[in-house]
C-alpha cells in the first residue's frame, strides 16, 4: 500500500515510529545531534558501545602488551566470521573477517583458477560496477596471464559466458542504481557454464537478508563498514563454502595463513579450512569496534529490517514524487522487489551542489559521478520521522535554490 493513501502529516509519521519493532535500536548508536544520516551505504554510524570497546582494547594493550594475542586478538578473524555467518546464510567455519574486499577478491580469483588447473583463461567482471572490482580483476589478469573481459552495463550475462570463463565477479546490489540481482538464478547460470561466481556483498550485508547457502553460492566477499557499522576502514570478509575449502592455495600466502605460523617453517603449507585465507597481521583495534556491532546484530530480525527498509524508501520517494521533474531530477531507484536499501536520484547539472546544500542542513547523503545523489536507508538508526524530515529539507533546497550558492560548488578530495 502506498504511504500516500493515508495522511502524510507529522502525527501519522510518528505513529509509524511508535509501531516500529526496530525503533529501540536507534538509541544504541551515537549520532550527532541535529543530523539525519542517509549515508550508511558508504559508512555506517557508530554503535555507542564501540568507544568503550576500543578503549578496553587500549587498556588490554597497555597492561598485557604482547600477551594480548593469546587473549582473543589472534583468533578474531575466525570468531567474528562465525558471528557474521548467520547474517549471510552461512555456517560456522565458512566466513573469515580479514583484509579488504580488494585483497579478498584477488585471493579468491587465484584460489579458484588454481583449483580449475588454470584451464579457463578469462576473468569476467561487470561494466558500471564499483571500480575496485574491475581494477583488481585487471591487476590479477595482468600478472597472472589471464584475460579480463567486461560485461557492458545493462547487457545480459549469458552472452558472455563460454567455456573460457573461469570466474565472474558480480555485485549483489549495484552501488549506483541499488539494483538487487537474483543471486540464486545467476549462480545456477554461472555454475551451469562451468565457471565460478564471486559475489560482492558490500551493499547487501546488513541491508537485507542474504542466504548464500540457499542460493548455492560457493564464494563471496564483502565489507563491514557500511550497513554493518564496523567503523572507517573496518576489515572486510570472505566466504568459502565448506566443501570448497580444500581446492588449492590462495595466492597471498602470508604467514598467518600457514598451517603452523609459529613453527616458522621455510615452506608454505596452507592452514586447514577458512583460516588458509588469512594473510598478514590484523588490527585488534579495528576488530574490537566491529565485534561490538556484530554482537548488536545478533538481536536483529532481518525480515523486520527488510520490511522497514522498504517502507522508509517508499516514504522518501513518495514525499518527493511531485517535485523532482520540475528541477530536472530523475528517480532511478528500482522497484521494491529489485532494489537494495538505497535511493538514487540523478541530477546531471547540480547533483553535487544539492548534496552539499543538504549536508549544510544536517542531512547527509553522498554523491557519485556523473550526477548521482545516493541516499542509504539503514533501518537500525533511522526513524520514519528522520526520513520524512529529510525529504522536506530536499524539497526546500530545491525550491529555494540554495544549491546554487558558490560555497556548494567547491569540491573536497572525497565526494
Amino acid at each position: 500500500m502506498s504511504l500516500l493513501q493515508r495522511p502524510l502529516d507529522l502525527d501519522g509519521i510518528r505513529e509509524l515510529d511508535r509501531q516500529d519493532p526496530l525503533a529501540s535500536f536507534k538509541t544504541r548508536f551515537a549520532l550527532p545531534k541535529g543530523t539525519i544520516y542517509l549515508d550508511g551505504n558508504s559508512l555506517g554510524a557508530q554503535p555507542s558501545a564501540a568507544v568503550e570497546a576500543v578503549e578496553g582494547l587500549m587498556v588490554q594493550w597497555r597492561d598485557l602488551l604482547i600477551q594480548g594475542w593469546n587473549q582473543g586478538w589472534f583468533d578474531a578473524p575466525e570468531r567474528l566470521g562465525d558471528r557474521l555467518a548467520p547474517l549471510l546464510g552461512a555456517e560456522p567455519g565458512e566466513v573469515l573477517v580479514t583484509d579488504t574486499i580488494t585483497h579478498n577478491l584477488f585471493k579468491l580469483m587465484g584460489y579458484i583458477t588454481e583449483g580449475q588447473g588454470r584451464t579457463r583463461p578469462v576473468i569476467l567482471s561487470e561494466g558500471g560496477n564499483f571500480p575496485t572490482d574491475g581494477y583488481i580483476a585487471q591487476g590479477f589478469c595482468r600478472f597472472g596471464g589471464f584475460e579480463h573481459r567486461v560485461v557492458p552495463e545493462g547487457e545480459a550475462l549469458e552472452a558472455y559466458l563460454d567455456e573460457r570463463v573461469a570466474v565472474v565477479v558480480l555485485s549483489h546490489v549495484h552501488y549506483r542504481t541499488g539494483r538487487l540481482r537474483d543471486m540464486a538464478a545467476i549462480t545456477r547460470q554461472v555454475h551451469a557454464s562451468g565457471a565460478e561466481v564471486i559475489w560482492d556483498l558490500a551493499h547487501s550485508a546488513g541491508a537485507l537478508p542474504v542466504d548464500l547457502a540457499a542460493c548455492g553460492v560457493r564464494y563471496a566477499v564483502g565489507c563491514t563498514y557500511k550497513y554493518l557499522n564496523g567503523g572507517p576502514g573496518a576489515p572486510a570478509f570472505l566466504y568459502v563454502r565448506r566443501d570448497c575449502q580444500a581446492r588449492g592455495w590462495q595466492p597471498l600466502s602470508g604467514w598467518l595463513g600457514h598451517a603452523a605460523p609459529f613453527a616458522f617453517e621455510a615452506d608454505y603449507a596452507p592452514a586447514p579450512g577458512i583460516s588458509q585465507f588469512r594473510t598478514g597481521t590484523h588490527s585488534p583495534l579495528a576488530f574490537a569496534a566491529l565485534e561490538v556491532s556484530l554482537t548488536l546484530w545478533q538481536e536483529v530480525d532481518l525480515t523486520q529490517l527488510r520490511r522497514k527498509s522498504q517502507r522508509l524508501i517508499a516514504l522518501f520517494r513518495e514525499s518527493l514524487a511531485d517535485c523532482l521533474d520540475e528541477h530536472g531530477i530523475s528517480d532511478i531507484t528500482p522497484d521494491e522487489a529489485q532494489r537494495g536499501s538505497q535511493v538514487g536520484l540523478l541530477a546531471p547539472s547540480h547533483g553535487y551542489s544539492i548534496v552539499q546544500a543538504l549536508i549544510a542542513r544536517g542531512v547527509i547523503g553522498d554523491y557519485r559521478e556523473p550526477g548521482l545523489m545516493r541516499f542509504g536507508f539503514a533501518p537500525l538508526y533511522l526513524s520514519h520521522e528522520d526520513v520524512w524530515q529529510a525529504a522536506q529539507h530536499l524539497r526546500e533546497v530545491l525550491s529555494e535554490g540554495e544549491y546554487l550558492a558558490p560555497r556548494f560548488q567547491q569540491r573536497g578530495a572525497v565526494t
